[in-house]
């Protein structure tokens, strides 16, 4: 047998091996079915205008056509909302914000009394804060934000979070110091576009499809936010780096941009049958190109790295992948 045909044979066995996996789950006891159980998976992914929502449509396509399970994507308010889907069985499988992740490990802020037990199939790709304005309304940096109509991102979202960080890290009180709404990015460009609001928070991959659209009217500005990463590092932990938006990304963007970088993971129930959580990763990560062709965020996946993340356990199936990958 030559190695291309040992390695469809070993892919056929992977698929029989999850079926396997998902019956057993389904026919043994408990009180809340272990995921994938039913032979279904639900993606817990962000707003329609983001990037969390194309890339798990994309990912759902994915694992349904390689795994014989039916995965699908659910739009949501993004981090805080995906963590809690997951721990209460409401989802699958869920991108997070490495922050919003790190606090519920831990029992911080919103996660404060909550017992989560979450592991992650690995670091998919950063997200860069994209704190937006329009020319006419003078807005240069965070500091301006004061006494402003300032969206800070959905409800329970990791947008959110940051956001409310990022305007105490620059001396503003976001209970009082600004005029606060809670939108999503699509909602945040289109209030940009008429004028109900001066500025909005939000954090994705690049490029994001509502920016991309809001960038055309020649108007969006971009307010660097990197000159906080490292306040916020020492503050609530490593996962704030600074990274360049580069110029270009956006229409009209002719300078990079630096700004305060997140990681994105992928997470699941720590009881998640661990041959599956080895299959969801082995078939995520080997259909890369697939996926980047429905978001470039895709081509930012790398077994090589994708287990180095300090702050959740990564789970086991999908530890022995990256190890196999990259051994």
């Amino acid at each position: 047998m030559d190695v291309t045909t040992r390695n469809r044979s070993s892919r056929r066995l992977a698929v029989v091996a999850t079926a396997g996996v998902l019956l057993l789950a389904a026919c043994g006891g408990g009180e809340t079915a272990a995921p994938g159980a039913d032979r279904s998976l639900s993606i817990a992914t962000g707003g329609t205008g983001g990037v969390y929502y194309p890339y798990g449509g994309g990912m759902g396509t994915v694992l349904s056509e390689k795994l014989g399970v039916t995965a699908t994507a659910q739009e949501t308010n993004a981090s805080v909302d995906n963590v809690l889907l997951v721990q209460d069985g409401g989802a699958d499988i869920a991108f997070a914000l490495g922050d919003t992740v790190a606090d519920a490990v831990g029992g911080k802020a919103q996660f404060e009394g909550r017992q989560v037990t979450l592991c992650t199939l690995g670091k998919l790709y950063d997200n860069f804060t994209q704190t937006v304005t329009t020319s006419g309304t003078g807005i240069r940096g965070i500091a301006d934000l004061r006494g402003k109509r300032v969206s800070v991102g959905s409800p329970g979202s990791g947008t959110e979070v940051i956001a409310l960080r990022l305007l105490e890290a620059a001396g503003i009180n976001p209970e009082t110091d600004i005029q606060r709404s809670q939108l999503g990015v699509g909602e945040t460009a289109q209030a940009l576009r008429d004028g109900t609001i001066d500025a909005g928070f939000w954090s994705g991959g690049l490029p994001t499809g509502a920016l991309v659209d809001l960038a055309t009217t020649g108007q969006m500005v971009l307010l660097p936010t990197g000159e906080y990463a490292d306040e916020l590092a020492a503050k609530f932990g490593p996962y704030y780096e600074t990274e360049d938006i580069p110029a270009g990304t956006y229409q009209g963007q002719t300078e990079a941009s630096p700004q305060v970088v997140v990681p994105n993971v992928l997470i699941v129930r720590s009881d998640m049958p661990q041959q599956l959580q080895q299959d969801i990763t082995r078939t995520i990560f080997e259909n890369k190109a697939q996926l980047a062709a429905v978001h470039p965020a895709a081509n930012d996946l790398d077994p090589a790295t994708a287990g180095d993340v300090g702050f959740v356990e990564v789970c086991p199936g999908a530890k022995a992948y990256f190890d196999q990958a990259t051994g």
